[in-house]
């Protein structure tokens, strides 16, 4: 489905609902991973039907990539899809006010910045539906980038922020900044779950350990769950992502079921 139109394009997810639904459903938006650079919402489709079967409402999130559109092009389309979802609330039986937002790596960047910016932080974009909220009310984050700014990033993830920024750190210090989920950390934002592996090579697990301390700094409920001796989710065992796959489905009913 179409859900906004940006930068020339038209924004695309697709729609997962359970059979024979009453609703309204709480809802879950899902965000690819790839470093902004690659990828597609519809690698995630089996995750959405999973949540569709445990009763959820779930949209897997197409957006602008880089370089061609650089930052807060990313933003600016998860948030639209978002409001979206809430235009059509009604058509498609989603409790408007229990959506949450699960990404992986970039994806996971990106639904962090969802749950922490205000529309007052100007991140928005113009890509429809701007009479609506793009809050969310559960965020999880999945091997996600949380402080751009950092000096220490490996190679590999350097060269990505710079197709995303259009620069490097030092060229754009400011922008560097804006686009760190750890420079909106504030009391009042959502419960945040972060599952990073601890030998993550391209995402420093530091990364998860400064935003969990900001979070808890800020009185906003956060569970960082470490995956021990692991990289970045493609050497994760089958045990460790069942136990994260039980993780996410109490995480996402503590949060969004209406009780």
């Amino acid at each position: 489905m179409v859900y906004g139109h940006a930068g020339g394009e038209d924004l695309q997810l697709d729609l997962f609902a359970p059979k024979d639904a009453s609703g309204p459903l709480p809802a879950v938006v899902i965000v690819h991973g790839g470093g902004w650079t690659k990828g597609s919402h519809d690698l995630l489709r089996p995750l959405a039907g999973l949540l569709a079967a445990q009763g959820y409402v779930a949209a897997t999130v197409g957006y602008r990539l880089a370089p061609r559109h650089k930052f807060p092009a990313q933003i600016q389309d998860v948030k639209c899809a978002v409001r979206w979802l809430r235009a059509n609330a009604v058509r498609y039986q989603i409790d408007s006010d229990h959506i949450g937002a699960l990404g992986f790596s970039a994806g996971a960047h990106l639904t962090l910045l969802l749950g922490l910016t205000e529309a007052s932080d100007g991140l928005e974009g113009d890509g429809g539906n701007l009479e609506q909220s793009s809050r969310v009310q559960a965020v999880i984050n999945i091997s996600g980038p949380t402080d751009l700014t950092r000096p220490e990033w490996p190679e590999l993830t350097r060269a990505l922020l710079f197709d995303l920024m259009g620069g490097s750190r030092e060229q754009l210090p400011g922008l560097y900044r804006a686009a760190s989920p750890l420079t909106y950390v504030h009391r009042g934002a959502p419960p945040v779950l972060t599952i990073h592996g601890t030998a993550d090579p391209v995402v420093p697990y530091e990364q998860a350990r400064l935003l969990h301390t900001a979070l808890r700094r800020a009185r906003v409920s956060s569970r960082l769950q470490p995956v021990h001796g692991k990289g970045h989710g493609d050497d994760w065992t089958s045990e460790s992502q069942a136990r994260n796959a039980a993780l996410i489905r109490e995480f996402l009913d503590t949060n969004l079921r209406q009780r």
